[in-house]
């Protein structure tokens, strides 16, 4: 399977500090301490502090106090993440939420803050103007959805599970899910797992969290979750024992 294939992206100093930073609660650290991470992965002092002044100098990180912290926007993908990890569902009764999008002459930037929001809900567009999912997750609906939208309940009067496949490529998804448990139970070293971790991470948030009963046989999201947290609790080990006091 190449790289192209899973969608790999190369690790770099930038890819190592947000990574670790947006794996530890609360989402900060020393610049010392990134270097130590940094040097687990053989990536020079230098090149993780250059690494650092560009985040900041990019408004991806803060500096406050000799700490590095995520800021608004990369706390927002943090929040994104921790919920592909442990998805806010409840049990499923057959309803679906749908957003009708009722606003009227939406400048362009609304039009983007509502496409954004939808994704993060996890809703599927219909057709233009009209979104929705099994309403099997428990969330706040961000203002440019609020501001936008009338939300109404309803039920397929077809099949629940050919609609959800309409809707979202399961196939395709369960092949890269696949494909990613058969690279990690082969990567040797730990910049291999921390490489495809983080290509995990990326996967999950596009899980469309769909009740059970919608889903394919044999659908890999719960395992790929417990894969992904085994890695997580293997790195907060070797930063304890390496990195951190």
């Amino acid at each position: 399977m190449t790289s192209h294939t899973l969608e790999l992206r190369p690790l770099t100093a930038r890819s190592v500090v947000l990574s670790t930073l947006l794996g530890v609660h609360p989402p900060r650290l020393p610049a010392r301490y990134l270097v130590r991470v940094g040097e687990l992965f053989g990536i020079a002092e230098g090149t993780i502090r250059v690494a650092l002044s560009r985040m900041v100098a990019s408004g991806d990180l803060v500096q406050i106090d000799g700490m590095y912290a995520l800021t608004e926007r990369l706390l927002a993908r943090q929040a994104r993440q921790d919920e592909s990890r442990l998805p806010p569902t409840r049990p499923w009764d057959g309803a679906w939420e749908i957003a009708v999008i009722t606003a009227e002459r939406r400048p362009a930037a609304d039009r983007a803050a509502l496409r954004q929001a939808m994704s993060a809900l996890r809703l599927a567009e219909l057709r233009e103007g009209t979104w929705l999912r099994p309403a099997n997750l428990t969330r706040p609906r961000p203002d440019p959805v609020v501001r936008q939208c009338t939300f109404l309940t309803g039920r397929p009067e077809g099949d629940p599970a050919a609609l959800a496949a309409s809707l979202w490529d399961l196939d395709g998804w369960t092949a890269s899910a696949r494909a990613l448990r058969a690279a990690l139970d082969e990567a040797a070293t730990i910049a291999e797992r921390f490489t495809l971790s983080a290509a995990v991470l990326r996967h999950l948030l596009n899980d469309p969290l769909l009740p059970p009963e919608l889903l394919p046989p044999d659908w890999p999201g719960p395992d790929l979750r417990a894969r992904y947290e085994s890695f997580e609790t293997d790195f907060e080990h070797l930063l304890t024992e390496h990195v951190l006091p």
